[in-house]
């Protein structure tokens, strides 16, 4: 890793971290650790998903400057998860789910795009398998698209924003394994972003054919939610706007 990087590395018995020393310094691995930030209740917050996302707030000694960050846990979803639940084969650091969305991400920020700033990631290696988590940095005064859909309409311009903020992602080559209604985030400002790269990659091969699932995907999550949501705001015709603004030179 080049020295003049602010990612650094970090191993403290069986745990190998990552962190961003611009965000987060000095660094201990038990800031990955919910009871650490529940001992100085600086928890500001949680989320349901797969498991609990920790939302946490973090001062700087020196600059004083309070930052927000989500901490998450990795689990396992599927049948799989009800058996293993938290626990992944290990092959080496660098091909963990930690450290590979944390890598994703601190990519991303060199392409300026909307998703959220990677602060420190943990691997714990026991045997042949891993434990995973990751600290992220919090997408201020913003909410996930289900949420603004089951309150309101959105306007046509907002919608076609939403289709070419993901076309900047894959124009870039980033593979998003999980794009749904959930995981893009609109702000107060209406800026939208992505988050959860969770599996995510850069693809540089098949790109239409990985595309357009990413899309199917999305949209079979609003099919869903609308079946499912007692009131959400989506037509049919919000998803055209969408394309178009996806489609847009």
């Amino acid at each position: 890793m080049n020295n003049n990087s602010p990612i650094k590395t970090c191993q403290q018995g069986k745990s190998y971290c990552l962190y961003n020393s611009h965000e987060i310094n000095p660094f201990t691995p038990g800031m990955l650790d919910v009871s650490y930030w529940q001992s100085k209740k600086l928890i500001t917050g949680s989320a349901q998903g797969r498991g609990t996302t920790w939302f946490v707030k973090h001062t700087n000694k020196s600059s004083k400057q309070t930052k927000h960050w989500v901490l998450r846990h990795y689990y396992r979803g599927g049948l799989i998860g009800k058996i293993i639940n938290d626990s992944y084969w290990f092959t080496s650091q660098e091909n963990t789910r930690a450290a590979r969305e944390f890598s994703l991400l601190d990519y991303m920020q060199t392409l300026a795009l909307p998703a959220p700033k990677p602060v420190a990631c943990r691997v714990i290696h026991h045997g042949l398998f891993y434990r995973a988590d990751l600290l992220s940095s919090r997408i201020e005064q913003a909410q996930d698209l289900v949420a603004h859909l089951s309150k309101k309409t959105l306007s046509a311009a907002l919608w076609k924003k939403i289709g070419a903020t993901i076309k900047r992602f894959h124009d870039n080559n980033i593979y998003h394994h999980d794009l749904n209604a959930h995981n893009i985030l609109i702000d107060k400002s209406d800026h939208v972003f992505l988050i959860d790269f969770d599996q995510g990659e850069v693809r540089n091969n098949n790109q239409a054919s990985w595309q357009q699932a990413n899309m199917a995907r999305l949209q079979r999550s609003f099919l869903k939610e609308r079946n499912k949501l007692p009131t959400f705001h989506w037509q049919p015709d919000n998803w055209q706007l969408l394309l178009e603004g996806y489609l847009s030179p």
